[in-house]
């Protein structure tokens, strides 16, 4: 008999040994494959998970520049209108200043450095109706301006055909339709049918026909003749001249 079957208890442990080594390595190895099945999918979630976040971080701040953007847009697009607004509301007061600027050198005052005296619709002695203009008093030989242009329809003695209250008189017939006259003058400078400017120098003030003093009266008619008068303080300042 050999020796290793002499010895029946040892050798059963060895064999149950070496089956145990066996089933050991086996099982371990079967572990370890289980294991890295399970860290697979781990491993893929997690990836997936960050791929999700850095997607969605993405679109956040796609939407944040897109917002930005809009609201860029928005701001700039009411900074124009604004801008519009008050250049439309600039242009229309240097358009009212000009129309303004360009009424009242379209209208002048007939003479200068005058005192205003008898107005319009005045009653007293002096007159056989209401005193149908406006007086300035000035010296005699004060030069007499148009006070817009037009068209001489009278000029000369007794009120140029109006009667010889008015002394030497001018009556223009203006574009607009309307006619201003000038009487008491000391000189006339124009003739029926001259044309002449606005501010155009057409006599010199006097004291002739029924005057109190050396002064310039004036009229603003719907005609030519007597009669027809408006007040011509108003009418001048409706023209941008203040008397």
């Amino acid at each position: 008999m050999s020796q290793r079957a002499q010895h029946p208890t040892r050798n059963a442990v060895v064999a149950l040994a070496a089956a145990g080594i066996g089933v050991t390595a086996v099982f371990g190895a079967g572990a370890s494959a289980v294991a890295a099945e399970a860290k697979a999918p781990l491993a893929m979630d997690t990836a997936a998970a960050v791929a999700a976040q850095a997607q969605a971080q993405a679109q956040a701040a796609q939407q944040a520049a897109a917002a930005k953007a809009a609201q860029a847009a928005k701001a700039k697009a009411a900074e124009a209108k604004a801008a519009k607004a008050a250049a439309v509301k600039a242009a229309a007061k240097k358009a009212a200043a000009a129309k303004k600027a360009t009424k009242a050198a379209a209208w002048v005052k007939p003479v200068a450095g005058y005192t205003l005296t008898a107005g319009y619709n005045q009653g007293g002695a002096m007159w056989t109706n209401k005193h149908s203009g406006q007086d300035f008093a000035v010296p005699v030989g004060t030069p007499v301006k148009a006070v817009h242009g037009g068209t001489v329809v009278k000029a000369g003695p007794n009120g140029g055909g109006d009667g010889p209250a008015y002394g030497n008189a001018i009556v223009i017939k203006h574009p607009n339709g309307t006619y201003s006259q000038y009487a008491h003058l000391s000189k006339i400078g124009v003739k029926p049918g001259a044309k002449v400017k606005t501010g155009q120098l057409i006599a010199k003030s006097g004291n002739t026909g029924n005057s109190s003093g050396p002064h310039l009266h004036f009229e603003i008619r719907t005609t030519p003749n007597y009669g027809s008068s408006l007040n011509p303080a108003t009418f001048l300042r409706a023209e941008g001249v203040v008397l």
